[in-house]
């Protein structure tokens, strides 16, 4: 199937069964119409379950002998995990099956009766009349590696929320039994998990010496803080405010956080290791990699994201992936400034704009671009602005390094950029 917006619609001929399936946890609903649009039979159910999706199966075969069609086309928003089953269901049955997208469902539902009522059946005739005219896009075939990367960036992204609430839970618990314990210790890294381990509340340390305390976390086997830092710990032990009830369960509550904190930890890192070595499985890692700046965890997450570079024809269709898309709202005499969709993938959008500010501190190139768009004498960016074109920037030169298989060549990437350069010798 083709993603080309004409290629779609011609994909719906007269012999064409099209069904538009409203997806849910338990029940999802079908309506079967036309390449016209007209239902050809009333709106059914289908249970989330194996017999379910044999009587859909059933069903399916019914209508296409009943209304002499010899094509099916299958289509669905993409809702939550729930989707999945359905969808790799058809897979294995070789029903062709495409994703509309929930914001096309959204404005159009008023389309067929003028009212806002919602309900899995009118969800599921809208989507269904959508598909004959095109709107709606292919999934990718993805590869075992892509399966692999894409669940291993969900787990990834569930571990660290996951760090982040503990990381909170164990702020909540200095703050109430040794507040004065982050002016000591700023992170959380090794040394702090140390001391709240073995002695986190200030009547563990304010009456112990600093010999004592450094002896006990090396007897424990653990990295122990400095010297100084004990010396200023137990200065702020002597006199802290925090509340010393609960003593026992406090000891508890700490060491049960640290040791959850120091789990998942472990976790992210194995996750982070194993995507590294999936990625590096794909033909174009080694050319990405050659950016300075961009690391290996970078380039597992976006082909996470993205699946293989050399699956999209060009540049543009990643940018307008990852929501890095121009739109404006201009009519008449009035020009209104352009902004960026935010239409896409918003993981990925993420991603690339976390990576471009060590990609600018690190990578002369493209310090030089974002430099030459944010203090250009016409019409210069803000920070912000200048950052968001670097991305696009970036996405092209991932593209053409993935296609072209060459590793990355400062020189080559400004000489393309001739009006940079130019305007750097100007300066």
């Amino acid at each position: 199937m083709k993603n080309n917006r004409n290629n779609r619609i011609n994909q719906v001929q007269e012999n064409t069964l099209v069904i538009g399936i409203d997806i849910a946890k338990k029940l999802h609903y079908a309506c079967a119409v036309d390449m016209r649009g007209r239902e050809l039979d009333k709106v059914w159910k289908i249970s989330q379950s194996r017999e379910g999706f044999t009587q859909f199966n059933e069903a399916v075969q019914h209508l296409m002998e009943k209304h002499q069609k010899t094509d099916v086309i299958i289509g669905f928003e993409a809702t939550g995990h729930y989707w999945k089953n359905l969808a790799f269901h058809l897979k294995l049955n070789d029903i062709p099956f495409v994703i509309v997208n929930p914001m096309h469902v959204k404005q159009s539902k008023e389309m067929d009766d003028n009212l806002q009522t919602k309900n899995d059946a009118k969800d599921a005739r809208v989507i269904a009349k959508l598909l004959p005219n095109g709107y709606f896009s292919v999934p990718r075939d993805m590869s075992s590696v892509d399966h692999h990367l894409r669940q291993g960036s969900s787990m990834r992204e569930r571990l660290r929320k996951e760090i982040g609430a503990v990381k909170n839970r164990i702020q909540r618990w200095i703050d109430l039994y040794f507040p004065e314990f982050r002016q000591v210790f700023k992170d959380y890294g090794q040394q702090e998990l140390t001391v709240l381990k073995l002695t986190p509340l200030p009547e563990d340390i304010r009456d112990a010496s600093v010999e004592e305390l450094v002896r006990q976390q090396k007897e424990a086997g653990a990295k122990y803080a400095g010297r100084p830092k004990m010396v200023k710990l137990i200065e702020l032990a002597q006199r802290s405010i925090g509340i010393s009830e609960s003593a026992y369960m406090a000891r508890i509550e700490i060491q049960c956080l640290v040791h959850q904190h120091e789990l998942l930890a472990s976790q992210l890192e194995d996750v982070n290791a194993e995507m590294v070595e999936q990625a590096k499985s794909l033909p174009e890692f080694s050319y990405l990699v050659s950016i300075k700046g961009i690391s290996e965890n970078m380039v597992s997450e976006l082909l996470a994201e993205t699946g293989s570079l050399q699956n999209y024809n060009h540049p543009r269709q990643i940018i307008k992936l990852a929501g890095f898309t121009l739109r404006e709202n201009s009519s008449g005499k009035h020009q209104g400034t352009k902004k960026i969709s935010k239409r896409g993938r918003k993981g990925l959008r993420r991603l690339l704009y976390k990576a471009i500010l060590p990609l600018i501190q690190n990578n002369t190139a493209f310090h030089i671009v974002y430099t030459y768009y944010h203090s250009r004498e016409h019409n210069p960016l803000s920070r912000k602005e200048a950052m968001v074109v670097v991305c696009r920037k970036l996405i092209q030169v991932l593209h053409g390094l993935s296609t072209h298989k060459e590793v990355f060549n400062p020189e080559r990437m400004l000489e393309d950029l001739s009006y940079v350069t130019e305007s750097k010798k100007v300066a």
